[in-house]
């Protein structure tokens, strides 16, 4: 019977068409610290939740690597969408707010991710366990750790356990054609933590490996630690961010060339526009239905990667001029 880490040739056929779809989501997007990815052990990915799908979709794009996540467990209910799931390379966990009853049948996931690590595929779990739109980061959750930890127990003689910490921000949150920084820091190298702290019991353990993963994780992403005064906090960083988050920030399109191109290329939106009004059209009616602005970019990015093909050679590059120009007009407003 195949396992989720498997291969699969239909999932590597379409893999280069997913990520080349959300490549060019987005305006720009700079990968830092690829470096820093372990190549002698298992690889834990352990980024910030803060743009539901696009979180994902930005891990997996880090290089050709298939990778393994897992998702929150009750939109795994419906036995068809379990299994597209599962061809997705997504597993169920529980969380405790499912209840202790729910998290008790993590045993069989934790399994499954001790078994996909031990065959070199890197496994991802989003900590945090719910996403949040902020340039915060929320209390992490222990499943992450238990993993590592039963990962090691397994097979820590044979080759290193490492979680790496992901930062990922986003220059919006609620469009795509926008900027995204993802910012890979220091492994920590989890075979090495429990031989040096072998004096500490599991749960001990468990809150020191929290600890350390929480600044390390901190260190990835420009961090408002208050939310009460967040919007003030991130007005201030945002008019002198800090290295490297202040990539893109002065990259402008001229207002005037913008114009030019507009008028020249302006007979041929007309009919890029009139080739693909029921697709938008459509996409405005899903995004009205979605009530969480959150999704929106993930909802895009699905439909996008689901319809975008019928249009494709007649109006790839007129929208992607599009979406500079509304970018520009929202950068304008802001």
């Amino acid at each position: 019977m195949a396992e989720i880490q498997d291969k699969d040739r239909l999932y590597a056929f379409l893999r280069p068409y997913v990520d080349w779809m959300f490549r060019r989501s987005y305006r720009h997007i700079r990968y830092i610290g690829k470096e820093n990815i372990p190549s002698d052990g298992a690889v834990i990915f352990a980024p910030n939740h803060s743009n539901a799908l696009c979180d994902a979709m930005a891990i997996l794009g880090i290089d050709h690597s298939r990778k393994v996540f897992v998702a929150r467990a009750d939109i795994f209910k419906e036995p068809r969408k379990a299994r597209i799931l599962t061809w997705l390379k997504i597993m169920p966990i529980r969380r405790m707010r499912d209840g202790l009853d729910e998290v008790r049948h993590n045993d069989e996931t934790m399994d499954k991710a001790v078994a996909t690590l031990h065959d070199g595929v890197p496994f991802c779990i989003l900590p945090e366990g719910t996403h949040r739109p902020m340039h915060s980061l929320l209390p992490l959750g222990k499943g992450i750790f238990r993993i590592a930890l039963r990962a090691n127990d397994a097979f820590g003689a044979e080759k290193p356990i490492y979680i790496l910490p992901v930062g990922l921000e986003y220059g919006d949150y609620y469009h795509l054609w926008n900027d995204l920084t993802i910012n890979i820091g220091k492994p920590i190298n989890v075979t090495q933590f429990v031989r040096e702290h072998s004096d500490l019991e599991r749960p001990q353990l468990i809150m020191a490996l929290r600890e350390e993963l929480t600044l390390r994780m901190r260190e990835q992403i420009i961090w408002v630690p208050d939310d009460e005064h967040y919007a003030e906090n991130i007005a201030k960083l945002q008019e002198n961010p800090p290295e490297p988050f202040n990539h893109f920030k002065h990259h402008r399109m001229p207002r005037w060339l913008l114009l030019i191109l507009l008028v020249l290329f302006s007979p041929l939106f007309l009919v890029s526009i009139a080739l693909t009004i029921p697709l938008w059209a459509m996409w405005l009616l899903i995004r009205w239905k979605v009530k969480d602005p959150a999704f929106h970019n993930s909802v895009q990015y699905v439909w996008q990667l689901i319809f975008f093909p019928l249009t494709l050679f007649i109006t790839l590059p007129f929208w992607i001029f599009l979406q500079e120009y509304m970018y520009q007009l929202r950068q304008l407003k802001g």
